[in-house]
């Protein structure tokens, strides 16, 4: 085992690794950037080192001052996280070089996974249903068409290299074709260094569903079963859950989990990892790509597995074998995850920036909270507005959902505005409750989705919020904004009562 492991991440991943190192008796190194100087992960992890500057590339994507601190403070191993450098494999390659683990997959197996177009062909030889579509390598845009035709329309240009939706354009008709290959092949190049694109049928409603896959280093590679990720905004995930609610058969759940296991094998895959596939109303499958990492909703498959999968993660890369088979595992129960963001649903979910004046996490049985912040954290526009993933448990999906919306409605968040409202607004609404949760389901439910106004107890927040703030008196006596902030409302005896009469 690990001695000392260096965490190269930040925010609720970072806390979430640390705490797996510890559960390992390793002492946890963090990192952080001038902006989380004072963020509460920082304080728990058992060594710290500052990178200099605010930015992303400066800090957390500066490879060689991380491996510097890593090498001085002789960490053997270093744990990504997701993002940054988390499927980067020069920064894999150049771990090993310096001698130090890389705690994740190997670089080619990376490389090989994050070419979507390698990936597609690497799937097709493995047995993995594909979507039908074209490699748009070397080809123009006239004859990209004409290699196309074949497919109906609606078609989808997609950049092989990347993803978060950049380089992607639906195109409805041939009329749109050449211009929308243009489009995604300069916004490609633009976001990647690479125009590469893939040309794919596009359908129109369609599930996102993943597989959990783990694998040692001694070729034994197992499906932690699979994840449902429909609800996006933006091609980003919001909500995600476990049994996914479309596979409603246990053959259509072993053909895929088989599917995702054959594809990691075909590439050596050892580590965390996961494939991800698209879903048809007919329960037809689609390999889409792998993610070579470890994944944001990875609780949910922890909760109904019994698998804490950062801490094999760990294990693996000391070259532990897993001790456990593929008949060993099982769902049990449901599991929810909802992500919590600094935005303004209200206003095209705009980031909200400032100070968190008051932050408390909802607790409970089958209640789960991942997060990197406290109350005095602030929430700078430097890196991603995720603040905290809220993880809940039941024996159903609707055991699972009431206590989902009972932990959000417990969660303050004082001091920037989130998108737990909105949250709220998708967990209660019907379609959802019942299961029916296509990519497509937030323009369709909820395309001009406004909170609702405020009612009395809004109103009682909202004062004491401006009494924190600074706009509120102590004992008669007017205070300043730091000692409003310091003075708590619930205990003042001599002006009002914190009880409803």
């Amino acid at each position: 085992m690990f001695q000392k492991v260096l965490i190269a991440n930040r925010g609720e991943i970072a806390r979430r690794l640390i705490l797996a190192c510890h559960e390992l008796g390793i002492t946890a190194v963090a990192i952080y950037s001038d902006a989380d100087a004072d963020a509460p992960w920082v304080r728990l992890a058992d060594e710290r080192y500052n990178l200099p500057g605010v930015s992303a590339t400066d800090t957390y994507l500066n490879q060689t001052t991380i491996l510097d601190i890593a090498q001085a403070c002789g960490a053997e191993a270093i744990h990504p996280g997701y993002g940054f450098l988390s499927e980067n494999p020069a920064f894999a390659t150049a771990c090993a070089e310096r001698g130090v683990v890389f705690i994740g997959p190997s670089p080619e197996a990376m490389e090989l996974m994050g070419s979507k177009a390698r990936s597609r062909e690497i799937a097709e030889q493995a047995g993995v249903p594909i979507v039908p579509g074209v490699d748009g390598a070397g080809m123009s845009a006239a004859e990209l068409q004409t290699a196309v035709a074949h497919i109906d329309y609606p078609i989808l240009i997609k950049a092989s290299a990347g993803g978060g939706g950049k380089g992607m354009r639906v195109v409805w008709s041939a009329d749109e074709f050449v211009d929308a290959v243009q489009a995604a092949r300069g916004e490609a190049k633009n976001s990647f260094g690479d125009d590469h694109i893939l040309v794919e049928k596009y359908f129109t409603e369609i599930h996102h569903v993943e597989i959990q896959v783990l694998g040692d280093q001694h070729g034994n590679v197992l499906h932690l079963f699979e994840r449902e990720c429909s609800i996006q905004r933006r091609h980003q995930k919001i909500i995600e859950e476990t049994p996914a609610p479309v596979i409603r058969n246990d053959d259509l759940r072993q053909r895929m989990a088989a599917a995702a296991v054959s594809l990691a094998k075909a590439v050596g895959y050892s580590s965390a990892g996961t494939v991800e596939f698209i879903v048809d109303e007919k329960g037809g499958f689609y390999f889409l790509e792998m993610n070579t990492r470890l994944q944001v909703e990875h609780p949910i498959t922890e909760l109904v597995t019994g698998i804490d999968i950062a801490v094999w993660q760990i294990r693996i890369a000391t070259g532990e074998a897993l001790p456990f088979t593929q008949d060993d595992l099982q769902q049990r129960g449901h599991a929810i995850e909802c992500r919590v963001y600094a935005e303004d649903p209200a206003h095209n979910f705009l980031p909200s920036i400032g100070k968190i004046v008051v932050y408390e996490r909802p607790s409970g049985p089958g209640i789960r909270v991942d997060d990197g912040i406290e109350s005095g954290t602030a929430v700078s526009p430097y890196y991603d507005p995720m603040l905290a993933k809220v993880i809940t448990w039941g024996h159903s999906r609707e055991e699972a959902i009431g206590k989902m919306i009972r932990a959000l409605q417990q969660t303050i968040v004082l001091g920037v505005t989130t998108n737990i409202p909105y949250l709220l607004a998708i967990l209660h609404e019907p379609t959802f409750r019942r299961g029916h949760t296509s990519t497509n389901y937030l323009p369709e439910h909820l395309p001009n989705w406004q909170p609702a106004p405020l009612d009395d107890d809004g109103w009682l927040g909202a004062a004491v919020f401006e009494l924190l703030q600074g706009g509120g008196k102590k004992g008669g006596t007017a205070v300043s904004t730091a000692e409003s902030i310091a003075y708590d409302p619930w205990g003042e005896t001599a002006v009002w009562r914190n009880v409803k009469r």
